[in-house]
């Protein structure tokens, strides 16, 4: 396979044995390209555009997420073991692009910006994230604005000014610098008395940390998601020159859904998911409210994609969903323009699922450049139908328990 491209501006060049596209474009702008593909069996070409500026995620975030399937079991083998699957076995090529480690990487602050540094399960960030993009993929991130994040590590800010925590300075950690290693000792404290803003805030040393690392997607979690703390993360990530997502969890807070839009790219509109029908209709069936604000460069989001073998922590099971379900789930998530994230080990990733995931036809509904989010067009009898403009002017639409279907317009 060799790949061609024609008017691509100046500053970016392209790869023809791999087929990225890599570089900087100056001034910013849409510029029209055409990219082409040719093997032994033939050629094909597509039209595509290159929008230069400053919104990122200009349709909704396509990768996978740790959480769902490792918890804070989660270690650098593990990730790139997720980061390799998605390569090796294609989904890679139908836009599956983030692999995001969630909660359970960090350890207590140090190099040269005095920020969160890896712990044992994560010994060289920047090989992490080396390897990663040389894949072809992005690397994201997870941290919080207080002390402690929810699973009981490090965040983003501290009583001390020296960046040191009460509770690591006191030994009350694990080898990974957990917070209690164990919750039934008689001296344990809760890891709720770290959920709370410190004194000292480090939002700009962190993310000068992850410029420096190469990290494309910061995912930054707490309850509420008040203004403050979204305005000064946003602030310090711009800071950096690098086009880092910023994804905001979980359950925003839909009175500062303008200012959502205004400082970050995708917002969890729920609670967290776990693999069952209630869950999935509980999370996805009451979107319609935050329609006006999904768009381009600003998407709602209801958490991941509970498809394959999950399990939030070490022991995996194959998701309860059954095939209908996980069909629905899956057209649902498009229709809504919502963030595809997944939460499954790829590397043992079934055939099923495989083919849920890289059905481009549906997947074309979730990336369409117009960013509409389907809303309900009738619910009669409990028969829900959602409907979805297009940016062709035909609309996309589908019924709960039913796959995605397109139309041409009236």
């Amino acid at each position: 396979m060799t790949f061609a491209v024609e008017g691509l501006p100046a500053g970016l060049s392209l790869d023809a044995v791999t087929g990225r596209i890599t570089g900087s474009v100056a001034a910013a702008g849409e510029y029209a390209v055409t990219l082409r593909a040719k093997n032994a069996l033939g050629e094909a070409a597509k039209k595509f555009r290159i929008v230069v500026g400053d919104k990122v995620a200009l349709t909704p975030p396509m990768g996978w997420s740790s959480w769902n399937c490792w918890g804070d079991a989660v270690s650098q083998e593990l990730v790139l073991s997720s980061a390799r699957a998605m390569a090796a076995k294609g989904l890679r090529d139908h836009g599956w692009t983030y692999i995001n480690i969630d909660d359970g990487w960090q350890a207590p602050r140090g190099g040269a910006f005095n920020a969160i540094q890896g712990n044992k399960k994560f010994p060289d960030m920047k090989a992490l994230a080396d390897e990663i993009h040389a894949l072809g993929l992005k690397f994201g991130i997870y941290s919080s604005p207080w002390t402690g994040t929810y699973a009981g590590y490090v965040g983003g800010s501290t009583d001390n000014a020296d960046g040191t925590y009460p509770w690591v300075v006191a030994g009350d950690v694990d080898e990974f610098y957990h917070l209690n290693k164990d919750p039934k000792a008689p001296d344990a404290k809760p890891t709720w008395v770290n959920w709370h803003f410190g004194k000292h805030s480090f939002a700009v040393q962190d993310a000068r940390q992850w410029e420096e690392w190469g990290i494309d997607y910061l995912k930054y979690d707490w309850f509420p998601n008040d203004v403050a703390h979204v305005q000064e993360m946003a602030d310090a990530l711009r800071a950096t020159g690098r086009d880092i997502v910023f994804s905001l969890s979980n359950t925003g807070i839909y009175d500062s859904a303008p200012d959502y839009v205004r400082l970050a790219n995708l917002w969890r509109t729920t609670g967290d998911i776990v693999d069952t029908w209630d869950s999935v209709t509980r999370n996805g069936f009451n979107q319609d409210r935050w329609a006006a604000y999904t768009g381009p460069g600003h998407w709602s989001d209801p958490d991941m994609l509970v498809l394959g073998k999950v399990g939030w922590g070490p022991n995996l099971h194959p998701t309860r969903l059954t095939p209908d379900e996980q069909y629905s789930h899956m057209s649902l998530w498009c229709l809504l323009s919502a963030p595809l994230l997944l939460g499954c080990d790829l590397a043992s990733i079934d055939d099923f699922t495989l083919g849920l995931l890289t059905n481009d036809e549906v997947l074309a509904i979730n990336q369409d450049a117009l960013g509409k989010q389907a809303t309900q067009f009738s619910n009669v009898d409990g028969k829900i139908v959602y409907a979805k403009t297009l940016e062709d002017g035909s609309y996309a639409s589908g019924a709960r328990g039913a796959t995605c279907r397109r139309s041409a317009s009236a």
